[in-house]
Order: C-alpha cells, then structure tokens, then sequence
C-alpha cells in the first residue's frame, strides 16, 4: 500500500497551471506555423507508450482525463499500466475460453478501456507507474510471443490448473503486478472505490461510432478488425454524418478518442501534419491538394484492408488553413519531442474521414434527435 500526502492537492495545483501554459503555447505555436481558428481543449501532460503496443490505453485514458477536468477535476494523472495489467489478464482468458481462435496480443480498442474502468477501477500515476527499469520507459518487447506460446500450451494439454498464476509470472516480467489498496489523504481506497468514490465514473455516459456501408446505418455492429477481441458495438451512421458529430462534440466543449490508420505517407508525426495524400512531392504543408474521399472509397479502402486500426489517439481541438479547411488536433502517445507540437499531431478533414475506424466521445456532446435514432447495443452492453 502507497500513501498520497497533503502536498497532493498543491501539486494537482501546479500541475494545472504547467498544463494550462502548455496548450498556450501550443496554441501559439500552431498560429505561427499558418493555423487558424485555433480551439483547443483541456489535456494532460503528453506521454510515451515506449516500445508497447498499449496506444489504446493511453489514448483513452487521456480521453477520460480531459473528461475529468470538464467535471472540475483539475489535471488528474491516471496509471496507464494499471488497466493494461487488468486487461492483458482479460485477453488471456478470452484466448482460453475461445481455445484459440482468438487474438491474444499487445492490442485493443478504447472500449477496452471504458468497460475496463467500470469493471477494475482505476488508480493515480503514482501510485503505480508500471515501469520495470530504472529508465522509466515502458517496453513489453517480447511479451505477445512468450504469453501465447504459454497460452496455447495449455490448451494443447489441456491443463489450466493455476493458469493466472502462472500467466501473471510471465506478465509480471514486463508489467509489474499493480497494489490493491492505497491511501489519499488518510483514507483507504481500492482501485475500484477510487473509480466510484472520487472519480464519479459512469463508463454509460460514454458512445463509440464508426462509419461502414456493410452494415446498416444507425444500428450498431460489432467492427470487424483483429483488435477488437472483446467484440465492442460501435453506431453506424453516414461519412458525412460521423465527420459533423466529431466536430460538434468538439465545439460542445468534448474531446474525442480516435482509433485510425496512421501507415501511409500522408501521417508525418515528424512534422506534425497528416494529410489524405498517396505520396509526398516537395514541400508537404497544410495547403496542398488531397485526394478526394467518399462513402464508398472509404469503404473500398477498409474492405481491401489498406485502412486499418493501426494505432489510438486523443483529439482536442480544431484549427484551420489560409483556405478555411477544417483540422483536428490530436494529441498523440509518442511522446513529448515526437514532432514539432510536443507531441501532438494536426489532422486534415479528409484524412480523418479516410482513415477512422471508430471514434467515443460523451453523449452529452451528442444531439438528442441523433441519439433517439440510434438501435442496437452501445458500448458497455
């Protein structure tokens, strides 16, 4: 068990008020680079997901902190590491129970994440950091590998005496096992007490959408990519539909979780700029010509499976070019130095409406008339 001083109530103070100065000068920054119309929304501290593939739960738990902050929170700093041990334990038993024919690996969706907090809990940053080495750099190099070979084992033989046990003493080699209890200001709490108590979360207040002719438009189905192991429901509604409640949940004063394909030449987190291009000639800036995208080239694009769910990010802002083109600033888990923006990455219209496979966002950021028309199953169901 940890214990949380007095002092942390100044330092949530000083950390908000470093946060704050952030996106000022990110703002700042973005007008000097050509951007326009700059909104940008509350976020925490840029973080690196290191050599893992856990973008999902930083990414979504970046997500639920600027959530927190719009509730008067301040800056919280939640563990990461925490709900990917709760969760990595999630996939294996998925991948037993399935004998198999399942996908067992670093990846997820955000919806992970959201059933994750209401069903684990969550806990503070520093109560549990989840490093293994003494260069606080996340790496679970190795782990997919070593954790399904152990997994498939046990299904050949059949033998799954002490199965969590064993599992975790593979796991605990590249996440370190979280503790169950801590304590803030003198006071108790589990993970899940902390959720409930103090965090007041409601994984209900929260809808995931996506955007595909295969299904029927304003019913949810269950996205068919390898990631979506635990077969989350996303509503379905047309492109030009999806792209308006991304912006205005946005204007509402909502950020919003992106899952997207960032392998192709248009992502230039080095520059921080992606754009819908098929290749880059000379100078690549916010006012070069993009291909044109549609319903059903968008739909081309994912059903040949160019554009997959290769990597999760956290958009908090709008800006736009000298042409009145819209941008989405997205925040990103590559750290810091990734870039010319701290870490944070400017996202055309029409490269977003090539590449999203779902988005969540708060209902609340949501018409009403949008959500009555809705049929099927959300995201906790």
């Amino acid at each position: 068990m940890k214990r949380i001083s007095l002092l942390f109530g100044i330092f949530l103070a000083i950390s908000s008020s470093i946060a704050a100065q952030s996106q000022e000068n990110l703002a700042k920054q973005l007008k000097d680079s050509g951007y326009y119309q700059v909104k940008i929304l509350p976020f925490t501290e840029v973080k690196n997901q290191g050599a893992t593939g856990t973008c999902w739960d930083f990414s979504t738990l970046s997500f639920i902190e600027s959530e927190l902050y719009k509730k008067g929170m301040g800056y919280l700093d939640l563990s990461e590491m925490y709900l990917v041990h709760e969760i990595y334990f999630d996939k294996a038993k998925n991948y037993i129970l399935r004998q198999g024919n399942a996908r067992f690996s670093e990846g997820g969706l955000g919806h992970d994440v959201i059933r994750g907090i209401a069903q684990y809990g969550a806990m503070p940053e520093d109560q549990f950091t989840g490093y293994q080495s003494a260069d606080r750099r996340h790496s679970h190099v190795g782990f997919e590998a070593e954790g399904k070979k152990f997994l498939d084992g046990l299904i050949e033989k059949k033998d799954f005496l002490d199965w969590g046990y064993l599992f975790g003493n593979i796991m605990h080699n590249y996440v370190p096992r979280p503790p169950k209890e801590f304590e803030i200001d003198g006071k108790k709490y589990t993970p899940q007490s902390y959720a409930l108590e103090v965090l007041k979360y409601d994984g209900n207040d929260y809808i995931g959408f996506t955007s595909f002719t295969h299904h029927p438009f304003y019913k949810s189905f269950v996205v068919e990519v390898p990631d979506n192991y635990s077969n989350g429901a996303y509503y379905n509604l047309p492109l030009d539909e999806f792209t308006q409640v991304t912006k205005n949940a946005l204007k509402a004063g909502y950020t919003v979780l992106w899952d997207a394909d960032v392998s192709n030449a248009g992502f230039k987190q080095g520059q921080g700029l992606a754009m819908n291009i098929d290749r880059v000639d000379g100078v690549f800036n916010q006012s070069i010509n993009e291909r044109p995208i549609d319903q059903k080239h968008r739909q081309k694009l994912f059903e040949n499976l160019t554009t997959q769910d290769d990597h999760l990010m956290h958009i908090v802002g709008t800006c736009s070019n000298k042409e009145g083109n819209v941008f989405f600033i997205v925040k990103n888990s590559w750290g810091a130095n990734a870039g010319p923006f701290g870490g944070l990455i400017v996202v055309s219209e029409s490269y977003f409406q090539t590449n999203t496979i779902t988005i969540i966002m708060n209902k609340n950021g949501v018409s009403k008339d949008l959500l009555k028309n809705l049929k099927g199953p959300s995201i906790l169901e």
